[in-house]
């Protein structure tokens, strides 16, 4: 059960992540063309760090709570 629940913290973080590399990769091609980031890239940047960050807290608290 626990390792089922890692499993899925380690897919979300993994999510989290790509989510942030997309929007700074959607970021460069924007300012490339248009010379400014626009809403959307910056969006996903936010969100992406946000859930990588609430995802590392998941992670540490089932860490501490299984020691």
């Amino acid at each position: 059960m626990k390792t089922d629940n890692s499993k899925k913290l380690k897919i979300k973080e993994l999510i989290s992540v790509l989510t942030i590399v997309i929007g700074i990769l959607s970021m460069l091609m924007k300012i490339y063309e248009d010379s400014e980031p626009g809403a959307i890239p910056l969006l996903l940047i936010l969100l992406g760090a946000g859930g990588y960050l609430i995802t590392r807290g998941q992670i540490r608290k089932q860490h501490l709570s299984s020691q």
